[in-house]
């Protein structure tokens, strides 16, 4: 509980306020069902940096990397450095996807596997439960926040987050998403940079730190704190997750041209490396002033809240806010066009009614986003949760759709094996103490086992009988039919 809380409650229902004003406006350019969904697919590069680094820019690589660093030291950082890397592999090694007008990852990878069916209808309820996964990350940390800032308990908290984000967005689909998330970054970037800088000299410096924090926090890197080989697997999850999250893939999809693409993440990526310092410091300086903080989930709204005055507070709640809305409404929006696109396929057998898709869509947004709340009821740690969810779901994705796009031998069993030895070997690893302690988390062992996987598998069935040029003609026909659909 904080003092004010009126005031944060007030400010807070005035930025969503603000947010769903641009949703309707932005509602106003939403014409087709491409639009509701891809945007239109011509975000410039100004617009793709924008959306780009507030959803790289977010949940866990700003409250949950704070409350890394509060208890591992320098270790904070390892999300922001992790998604810095990730983000510039990912145009690296699948940024032509966009020439092919993929409309989302599960299509992507039915095409590495000759237009696969298999692939595509397993591949997309798996990415629409990733999604859903992930979307509980952003509802948690802004829960998290929320609750602690304004007294809400929990459960009430974690659905007002989920409204806050929801409602412009099931408005204005994925236009409102762009545009809200390029002025969430703009307002994240200052606010973190503020708060950073005012903890930074309100503790003395980095000799502050250096003096009032055990030595192993202090490490370079917090490695010594960390470990060598989690601390490495932390950075590896999160290179994955950025390789593997429908959302990333969707800016993709919806970049003007690959150039534009390529431009665009590779800045992005360098800016989430140099953002990583800021939450990594304030996590730091959360520690030397109270080093008995019961939940240290709650260190980043203690020094927002507790350290500095009201009007500082103010405005680092929306920058707060504006980390998790913007990472939130992305996967929302990624997670309802494979539920439309994809998932509503494989179980009716046709694609929606041309003439109520932006409808669907409407709806699809709102059982995405419940089935998140849903999924994140009982949580309270930002990192495990994301961890332990993509090294389970997405080490599979990322081996097969490697595979699937560089090697020819590459079969859709091949694929599915992938998934399965992947998410297999991190139940493993997730279900033992002295495994979990030694990986830090089941990345590297199920990257390693998946690989074997798909390899041996691919061997053991039948090479793909349809080229790849066959394959994205299968597909390009497949979603004409859409587009007309949907137009």
């Amino acid at each position: 509980m904080v003092e004010n809380q009126f005031v944060y409650l007030s400010i807070f229902s005035v930025f969503l306020v603000f947010m769903i004003l641009i949703g309707i406006w932005v509602a106003k350019k939403v014409e087709t069902g491409e639009d509701f969904l891809m945007g239109g697919r011509g975000l410039t590069s100004f617009l793709l940096i924008g959306t780009t680094v507030a959803t790289a820019v977010g949940t866990g690589s700003s409250m949950g990397a704070v409350q890394t660093a509060y208890e591992q030291g320098w270790a904070g950082a390892f999300f922001g450095i992790g998604l810095g890397i990730g983000l510039i592999a990912l145009v690296v090694l699948f940024a032509d996807s966009r020439n092919k007008n993929f409309m989302t990852f599960s299509e992507e990878l039915s095409y590495y596997f000759g237009a696969s069916k298999a692939i595509k209808g397993s591949m997309s309820i798996i990415l629409f439960l990733a999604e859903v996964g992930w979307l509980g990350t952003h509802i948690l940390g802004g829960s998290i926040y929320l609750g602690w800032i304004t007294g809400l308990d929990p459960t009430t908290a974690k659905i007002v987050t989920a409204i806050g984000f929801g409602l412009y967005t099931i408005i204005g689909g994925y236009l409102a998403v762009v545009y809200t998330d390029v002025i969430q970054a703009i307002i994240l970037f200052a606010g973190f940079t503020l708060l950073a800088v005012l903890s930074f000299v309100k503790v003395g410096g980095f000799t502050g730190i250096s003096n009032s924090l055990p030595k192993d926090m202090t490490t370079f890197a917090g490695v010594q704190e960390t470990g060598l080989i989690p601390g490495i697997s932390l950075i590896l999850v999160t290179v994955v997750a950025v390789l593997v999250i429908p959302a990333y893939r969707h800016r993709i999809y919806s970049g003007k041209n690959t150039k534009v693409v390529k431009k665009s993440f590779i800045i992005s990526g360098i800016v989430a490396v140099l953002f990583a310092i800021c939450p990594t410091i304030i996590g730091l300086a959360a520690k030397i002033v109270n080093p008995d903080i019961s939940d240290t989930a709650f260190a980043f709204p203690y020094m927002i809240t507790e350290v500095f005055p009201l009007w500082v507070g103010a405005f680092l709640l929306v920058a707060g806010l504006a980390a998790t809305m913007s990472s939130g409404d992305s996967d929302a929006i990624a997670g309802t066009t494979i539920l439309i696109r994809d998932v509503y396929q494989v179980f009716t057998g046709k694609l929606p009614d041309k003439n109520k898709t932006i409808l669907y869509s409407r709806i699809a947004l709102i059982v995405t986003i419940g089935l998140a709340l849903l999924f994140i009821l009982e949580s309270t740690n930002i990192i495990g949760y994301i961890t332990n969810m993509s090294s389970t779901i997405m080490t599979g994705l990322l081996v097969a759709s490697i595979l699937g796009k560089y090697w020819p031998r590459a079969t859709w069993q091949g694929g599915i094996a992938c998934l399965i030895a992947g998410s297999g070997t991190s139940l493993v690893v997730i279900s033992s103490d002295s495994l979990s302690v030694f990986w830090g988390n089941p990345v590297i062992p199920s990257l390693v086992v998946s690989l074997l996987a798909g390899v041996v598998i691919s061997y053991l069935t039948p090479r793909k009988s349809i080229s790849k040029e066959e394959a994205l003609a299968k597909l390009e026909n497949e979603r004409s039919v859409f587009e007309e659909d949907i137009g």
